[in-house]
């Protein structure tokens, strides 16, 4: 049995995403002539992220079949001290694991991406572009350093701010990129303090040296405080995390980050980037196991995002935001095994949710595709007829979603649940009961979705407000309420939603990447609990000290998949989700008035989650024109009057004056200098040589 793996073989797997991402960005735009038309751009691109997902499975297969491990250096960059700044690759169960699910979904993404840009002008960048944020995620959880860790960290906030922002001449696009780009700015100073202190104490970036050094580290007081240093190193890494997995205060990018197309809300902002902060606490374990302080920081900070991020989509209207304040509720389920030290089970749901996130957020676009371009849930209805393929693959998500029993989220929702409940950190008792109601409120948003948009009376020809062009033109939730839709309003011709108009079903590229997401998102939990969770895969990636009882209490309730979905029947997991849906058809098939009259006697709750708890005017009105003060104070008054002012204008004044002065001096006159020289000779000759002339003498 092999138990290395081929260096080039792994530095093929970011490279080939690396290469079709170049040539399509320079030879299929502007920039290089537009020599690839739109169909070599995608293919080459394609068959890079092809090539990258063949060998990540062949990876998979060796680390987990044949034992296969790789931690070296692939090129040392250079050497500062003692400090070395590498590029090398750490390969084990968790980074093989990861390379096949950013793979995996990128290839589809990429494939259904064919047909939803079919018409954009972009078409090539926009392939450019997800293949190059491809290369930045393999580059970031293939990293056996904090150097290459850093970088892709970063090339990802860089791919995402282009991809965001992929529609520039809309306003409301560069908003949202820039509002991510300076949200993530202030996760990664966080981040790159911690990586600044490992680099400090440890004298290493590498990954293994730091965790060799762990027991040294968790000694070393925090200079001036009564902190451990360990503590304050965790910490600094995840709030890194906090912005790049948006969570509770630093999520508020990702839900505006939704004005860029489909494809990479799917790509980016559910299966990959937004679980980068996910991946890089689970490995840092070895770190995080050594304080606990840090962990219950994290637990309630999962604990808020997952509860409170889930009320927010119970009142989302737009199809796309629906589905990324799930996302930001589910994250919040991944950092609160963290904090409970079931890292396994984070990655667990980590890999579960990117599938079945990515199926619902490319069946979100589906949908927009075949309403024309409508994002309203309002203004559809009965589309299951219309759209059989999407349907049923939005049902298979939506059920993955919600924790029904043999799905895939069952098994990693469940345990993340199970994980707290043996928890004995503080905070623990807030985050279990934040993630049992999160199973209520979960069931219920996102079938409250499923509802409207599939089944019930058709209202896709009676929108008054129809959007067409691009998926940037969202509609605006402040222009409607919960309240049954005006079924007055019949003006088919101007918007283009009459009989002849009807929605239909996405053609091949958008239905094929469906049905195989759709695939592991049923099935692909039942078969890898049991390894990931309890067996060798993740046994040598992840450290749980022996203070933290999660994963203990999860293997003696293990009994395998089947008596684990028979024994949830009766939990009140099971029934809580159960009532979530229940209720969620009461409200908006049987008696679809009910949500109005509960709007209206509950207006202000409805107006606080509406404006999102305040967040963004706090950040606005509060941090940014603070921020813009203290910039306006040291503009004024540091840069223009000191060192402007007093430094660099206030010496050459001075200069000037004592100019003034000696240049009066200088009259030209011969017996004016002679005079000088009898003066500055009669001052040596008392001044000094009078003195010592008189100690001589004694």
């Amino acid at each position: 049995m092999s138990q290395t793996l081929s260096a080039s073989t792994l530095l093929a797997v970011p490279l080939a995403p690396l290469a079709g991402a170049v040539l399509a960005g320079i030879f299929g735009t502007t920039f290089g002539g537009r020599w690839f038309g739109r169909r070599l751009s995608h293919s080459l691109t394609i068959l890079g992220v092809l090539v990258a997902f063949i060998l990540s499975a062949s990876t998979l297969r060796s680390v987990v079949v044949d034992g296969a491990r790789f931690n070296e250096t692939i090129y040392e960059w250079m050497v500062v001290g003692g400090l070395r700044m590498e590029i090398g690759f750490l390969v084990d169960g968790l980074t093989a694991m990861m390379m096949c699910v950013v793979t995996f979904v990128s290839l589809m993404v990429h494939i259904y991406t064919i047909g939803y840009m079919e018409e954009d002008e972009g078409y090539n960048r926009f392939f450019a572009y997800i293949s190059l944020f491809t290369f930045a995620m393999l580059m970031l959880v293939m990293s056996n350093n904090f150097l290459q860790l850093f970088f892709g960290w970063e090339a990802v906030g860089l791919v995402s701010y282009l991809l965001i922002g992929f529609w520039y001449n809309k306003p409301s696009a560069i908003f949202a990129n820039m509002k991510a780009f300076l949200v993530n700015r202030v996760g990664d100073f966080g981040f790159i303090l911690g990586i600044g202190l490992i680099a400090a104490y440890a004298g290493t970036l590498s990954y293994a040296e730091t965790f060799a050094r762990v027991p040294e580290l968790a000694r070393i007081g925090f200079p001036g405080t009564d902190w451990l240093l360990i503590t304050v190193i965790c910490i600094c890494l995840f709030i890194g995390a906090m912005g790049k997995s948006a969570q509770f205060p630093l999520h508020v990018w990702l839900p505006d980050s939704m004005e860029g197309p489909t494809p990479i809300s799917a790509l980016i902002h559910a299966a990959t980037m937004v679980t980068a902060g996910i991946f890089m606490v689970a490995r840092m374990s070895p770190l995080f196991e050594q304080s606990d302080a840090a962990l219950s920081f994290i637990l309630v900070i999962g604990a808020i995002t997952a509860l409170f991020m889930g009320f927010l989509g119970i009142i989302q209207n737009d199809i796309k935001r629906v589905v990324a304040y799930s996302t930001l509720s589910q994250l919040g389920y991944m950092t609160v095994a963290l904090g409970a030290s079931a890292y396994s089970v984070a990655v667990f749901h980590l890999m579960t949710h990117a599938f079945f996130k990515a199926l619902l957020f490319l069946a979100a676009g589906s949908v927009i595709m075949g309403v024309h371009h409508n994002q309203d849930i309002r203004w559809m209805g009965g589309l299951r007829k219309f759209m059989p393929i999407t349907w049923i693959t939005s049902l298979l998500g939506s059920l993955a979603l919600i924790g029904t029993p043999l799905f895939s989220g069952f098994y990693s929702k469940d345990s993340i649940i199970e994980a707290v409940h043996f928890s004995r950190l503080p905070g623990a008792g807030f985050a279990y009961f934040a993630v049992m109601a999160g199973v209520f409120v979960t069931a219920f948003y996102s079938f409250r979705m499923y509802f409207l948009v599939f089944h019930g009376k058709e209202r896709f020809d009676q929108n008054p407000d129809a959007h067409h062009g691009a998926d940037a033109h969202a509609a605006h939730p402040a222009h409607f309420s919960d309240e049954e839709p005006d079924v007055s309003h019949k003006d088919h011709a101007v918007h283009g939603h009459g009989h002849h108009d009807r929605p239909h079903e996405s053609p091949w590229v958008v239905t094929v990447p469906l049905l195989l997401l759709a695939i592991p998102s049923v099935v692909i939990g039942f078969f890898t609990m049991g390894p990931l969770l309890f067996g060798d895969v993740l046994k040598d990636a992840i450290t749980v000290d022996a203070r933290h009882p999660a994963m203990a209490g999860l293997r003696e309730l293990w009994h395998g998949p089947v008596a684990m979905a028979l024994h949830a029947l009766q939990t009140p997991v099971f029934w809580l989700a159960l009532a979530g849906v229940v209720l969620a058809w009461y409200m908006y098939l049987v008696n679809p008035a009910l949500p109005a009259a509960i709007k209206r006697r509950a207006m202000p709750i409805y107006t606080l989650l509406d404006n999102k708890y305040y967040l963004d005017w706090i950040n606005e009105h509060i941090l940014a024109r603070g921020a813009r003060g203290l910039g306006t104070l040291l503009w004024k008054g540091g840069d223009e009057a000191l060192i402007d002012g007093a430094a660099v204008n206030g010496s050459a004044r001075l200069v000037g004056m004592f100019a003034a002065v000696t240049r009066r001096l200088q009259t030209g006159y011969l017996y004016h200098y002679a005079l000088g020289m009898i003066l500055g000779l009669f001052v040596l000759l008392t001044w000094f040589v009078a003195p010592w002339a008189t100690w001589l003498g004694k």
